[in-house]
């Protein structure tokens, strides 16, 4: 049994950091801290306040021996905690749906994109990158998640809300298409005190209340959009994870969906179609677990067991590495069709590896 791990995470370092500053010195400078970068007059992360992120200098997990600053470090760290594959969503770049600046935000993606893709290139398919894009540029996001793809990078990512829109708006179906027509995976995932929307953590300026509030949240919000909307339904092959909130929120809000679609589906304009079981079946749905969740079991016997993927959140501080896959691996009450599901099968799947 492999194992892939489906929400992994790099973590930039100076080098891309140092050349956003160079090439966009009027729009990206180091904070005066010398900690993080301010971007278009914004801290990322911004720890204070509403919907605080982690303070810098926190976010990375202290378990002795980490090496995240290098692919060579980062095999190796993976080698420690038995993953064969990772597949790396962003840190920094998670800020790439924020940047108002169309210039700025087109051309940090395409660094970034080619950054990460360069980043993985001597691992030997160990190391997946995931691009990001300007979801909201219209062509220049789709161009861009075009060529991400010729880098070989095996998903975009997109967040969770627009700025003043959600993930159902009639202006994203070409983005849509385009993922189709691509095979692209997209991974939905939110980030505290990156400017993305608040979803309900405008309540709280302590960043461990944020944290708790942030992630169900965000991806209920995403997950409401894309299925009462629509849009499984206009790209009926489009594929997405909705990630780092756990499984086991995911048979209470499907139920909840479910009980919607029945009573008043018809209140939804050019809305859903199918009952939403029905996109989990079709494979439109897939989430990440932390396997080491005491509801898991439960959730495989309600929803089954084909749309769970492992994830790490290495090497942030709320993963569990080096010991991140030892609950997969040891604990008695999954069977071992469902581990080996979990562990290696739907992320092949869903990222399309080898």
């Amino acid at each position: 049994m492999r194992i892939i791990d489906a929400d992994g995470h790099v973590a930039e370092g100076a080098s891309l950091a140092g050349e956003a500053m160079r090439r966009w010195p009027r729009h990206i400078a180091p904070r005066t801290d010398g900690v993080g970068l301010v971007i278009e007059g914004h801290h990322y992360p911004e720890a204070s306040g509403p919907g605080a992120g982690c303070p810098t200098g926190h976010g990375l997990t202290t378990a002795p021996g980490l090496n995240c600053r290098s692919a060579e470090g980062v095999l190796g760290d993976a080698d420690r905690d038995h993953i064969d594959i990772m597949v790396l969503y962003p840190s920094l770049g998670l800020c790439t749906p924020t940047l108002r600046d169309p210039e700025l935000a087109a051309g940090f993606a395409r660094l970034y994109n080619q950054w990460v893709a360069d980043y993985c290139a001597s691992s030997s398919g160990r190391l997946r990158g995931v691009a990001v894009t300007p979801i909201e540029l219209g062509r220049t996001a789709i161009d861009i998640m075009c060529e991400a793809s010729d880098l070989g990078l095996v998903a975009t990512h997109i967040p969770p809300a627009l700025r003043t829109r959600n993930l159902d708006h009639p202006d994203l179906g070409p983005f849509y298409a385009a993922a189709v027509e691509l095979d692209m995976a997209l991974g939905v995932h939110g980030a505290p005190g990156m400017h993305l929307p608040k979803i309900g953590v405008d309540r709280f300026t302590n960043y461990l209340q944020v944290h708790c509030i942030s992630f169900p949240f965000d991806q209920m919000t995403a997950m409401t959009a894309l299925v009462s909307g629509g849009v499984f339904d206009r790209h009926p092959a489009l594929r997405v994870a909705f990630l780092e909130a756990g499984a086991g929120w995911v048979p209470f809000f499907i139920d909840r969906l479910h009980e919607h679609f029945e009573k008043r589906g018809d209140w939804i304009e050019h809305g859903w179609q199918r009952d939403p079981h029905d996109y989990l079946a079709a494979g439109n749905i897939l989430v990440t677990c932390e396997p080491e969740e005491p509801i898991l079991p439960a959730v495989i016997d309600v929803l089954g067991d084909d749309f769970i993927m492992f994830a790490s959140d290495y090497p942030h501080w709320d993963g569990d590495w080096p010991n991140s896959t030892e609950a997969l691996r040891t604990r008695a009450d999954i069977g071992e069709q469902s581990r080996r599901k979990i562990a290696e099968l739907n992320a092949q799947r869903f990222y399309r590896l080898t």
